[in-house]
């Protein structure tokens, strides 16, 4: 260690600061890896996979039904609570191949590339924050290229979307956790866009890293045409593929033969463009979409038939619609409400042909289920062990049955006893109080240990304490709908931030917990402007109501608005929310607070969907005679409408 080096480590401590992770390589050199990425924030991977939450998936909704069979799932929540569940299906065998592998056979994410910084700051304190812009991206990823590494099956694939910013070091950190023995290509995606003048050469490239799970992996080869120039030279010789062993490595391979030549590991092939396209017709002109022909190549080279594949940033949903179309199993989720609506309707407006051309296809049936965010009246229908198995895995107890002192138990947290209490075990109007308490006290007494938990809906309790104390034995309540208790969990719950405008669409987020759906407080009213033929949509209140710290601090009129989504023909017949318009925060702001479209789009309803930051919904269901009529909603939970005097 140089002398400079010492003295500002020395300089660190004394002011009673602790050095950043960077400095490990230089404390501890001995205990460097060949090859290891450092930077503050860095955890250990035991306490990733020990410390990342495990939220249970809520049913909303099942388009079409195949009895008890497997149901593609589109799931919305924090990618990374999700995988930890998925992890625990997999665990239990619910997580499975269609021939019976358990695992995801193929990954393929399209993470944000990096912040809104670009980690070129020049100059000391810019440099500085750049490069904590750039840490805290980099261990956002690697928390959940360690889940994917789990959940993949053995022999399974996952391929990382990165372009210019971040390449270099996350082709570093996927050496880190799937071994750099296991990376199989570097694939260079060359697509043509319009060129402006720059002192650089143009970008016109992204980057697809490929790695394996293992020495064993799932693997077709794909073929691509001839040039004219290898036709010229060598004419049309067929190429065969066949299963081959190099060393320890065994590559699975179908035998087949071709006019073309084996795929290389450069891809020309054309961006989404235009929006008349019609690839981004069925994705609403999603921001990001990638076109459906560059997925197809890594589904088709690196699964078979029946095989999971999953997109845990799914965007505009081109993955799991290719999967669909080739017959594999799929599940995709996003944090992002306007990426799970967007999928909705792709899915159920699919075509059979790669680039959505040919004939419908009617999808598979799949179910939309949220992790984190939870509907509180679907989960209210629940009765008995769905109610139990539920609320267990909410607050992350273990499913055990077990009697003390004559009561029964339902599960286990960090080895204590817990009691669940459903609404349906509730008589109307009974409490749990601070007497019911002492009679549960009374039974079980120390044989219970030092703790002990009650969960049950939170009108059901009687007291507004966290816990209560009788003799050496304190009793939890844990509350549903539930705010975390930070002495059981040592952290505060955050909340799923949606964007207010098209730019923050990709932004990372992270959410931590759950919460239950609190629809905002709204009231709007509607007209016709006559003049320009427009249907208005008045936004008067918009107040969100999530139990977050900073929600609770603003009180502003409207600055909790994410979005509005319109279905302009929402008919009780189709049963499904399909939106043709999203009007973001900030182009509202800029109009007044007011939806305007054409009048003559509306069916014989306009369903409104009011979503905040947090991804709360206030869904408003408006009949075309409501504009007619020029009526004003004062948003109750009810939705009902009244004319304005």
């Amino acid at each position: 260690m140089k002398d400079a080096e010492r003295k500002h480590i020395i300089s660190i401590l004394e002011s009673g600061e602790m050095p950043s992770s960077e400095w490990s390589a230089i404390l501890f050199p001995n205990q460097k890896r060949e090859c290891e990425l450092i930077y503050d924030g860095k955890a250990r991977e035991e306490d990733i996979l020990a410390e990342t939450m495990s939220v249970p998936l809520q049913q909303n909704r099942l388009f079409g039904n195949n009895g008890k069979g497997w149901h593609n799932k589109l799931i919305f929540g924090d990618n990374l609570q999700i995988m930890k569940s998925l992890l625990d299906d997999k665990k239990s065998g619910k997580l499975c191949n269609a021939d019976g592998t358990p695992g995801i056979r193929l990954v393929y994410i399209d993470p944000p590339f990096s912040t809104k910084k670009e980690m070129q700051g020049i100059g000391g304190a810019q440099a500085y924050q750049d490069k904590l812009a750039a840490g805290e991206f980099l261990e956002f990823l690697r928390k959940r290229l360690i889940l994917i590494r789990e959940l993949l099956s053995d022999d399974g694939s996952v391929y990382v979307h990165l372009d210019w910013r971040m390449n270099s070091y996350v082709r570093v950190l996927m050496d880190e956790v799937f071994g750099k023995d296991n990376f199989r290509n570097e694939i260079i995606w060359r697509y043509r866009r319009w060129p402006s003048p720059s002192p650089n050469f143009q970008k016109m490239h992204d980057t697809l890293i490929r790695y394996s799970k293992s020495k064993e992996w799932v693997w077709y080869q794909l073929f691509e045409s001839k040039s004219e120039s290898t036709l010229k030279a060598f004419g049309n010789i067929k190429l065969t593929t066949e299963i081959t062993e190099i060393g320890t490595v065994k590559k699975i391979k179908t035998e087949e033969t071709s006019d073309g030549t084996y795929m290389s590991d450069v891809w020309v092939m054309s961006m989404v463009q235009g929006s008349a396209s019609s690839e981004r017709k069925v994705a609403s002109n999603y921001p990001t979409q990638k076109p459906e022909a560059l997925i197809e190549r890594m589904i088709k080279s690196s699964s078979n038939s029946g095989d999971l594949v999953a997109d845990f940033f799914l965007g505009s949903g081109t993955t799991v619609a290719v999967a669909e179309k080739l017959g594999r199993r799929w599940i995709g989720s996003d944090c992002g409400k306007l990426a799970i609506y967007t999928t909705q309707k792709r899915m159920l407006n699919l075509r059979k042909e790669i680039g959505n051309k040919g004939t419908s296809l009617k999808p598979k049936p799949f179910a939309l289920f949220n992790a984190g965010l939870y509907e509180l009246e679907k989960l209210s229908e629940e009765s008995g062990e769905n109610w139990n198995r539920f609320v267990l895995q909410l607050f992350q107890c273990r499913e055990v049955s077990h009697k003390i002192g004559g009561i029964q138990m339902h599960g286990k947290l960090r080895g204590k006893s817990v009691l669940v209490y459903s609404p349906q075990a509730l008589k109307e109007g009974e409490e749990i109080t601070e007497e019911t308490i002492q009679e549960i006290h009374s039974n079980v007494g120390k044989m219970v240990g030092e703790e002990m938990f009650l969960i049950a809906p939170a009108m059901s309790f009687g007291f507004f304490q966290d816990y209560i104390d009788c003799g050496d034995v304190r009793y939890y309540a844990l509350r549903i709908p539930y705010s975390i208790i930070n002495e059981l969990h040592r952290r505060d719950f955050t909340a799923l931030r949606q964007p207010e405008n098209e730019n923050a669409i990709n932004e990372t987020v992270e959410a931590v917990g759950f919460d239950f759906n609190r629809r905002p407080k709204l009231k709007y009213s509607v007209d016709i402007e006559k003049a320009k033929k427009n249907a208005l949509i008045k936004i008067e209140i918009f107040k969100s109501d999530a139990r977050v710290p900073e929600a609770l601090q603003m009180d502003g009129n409207r600055e909790t608005l994410s979005m509005v989504m319109l279905d302009y023909d929402y008919s009780s017949e189709k049963g499904f929310f399909e939106f043709d318009e999203i009007i973001y925060a900030d182009d509202l702001k800029n109009n007044k607070w007011t939806v305007s479209f054409p009048s003559e789009k509306i069916g014989e309803n306009v369903m409104a969907i009011f979503i905040d930051i947090y991804g709360n919904e206030a869904r408003e269901l408006i009949s075309a005679k409501d504009f007619k009529k020029r009526t004003v909603a004062k948003g109750k939970k009810t939705g009902t409408t009244k004319k304005r005097k």
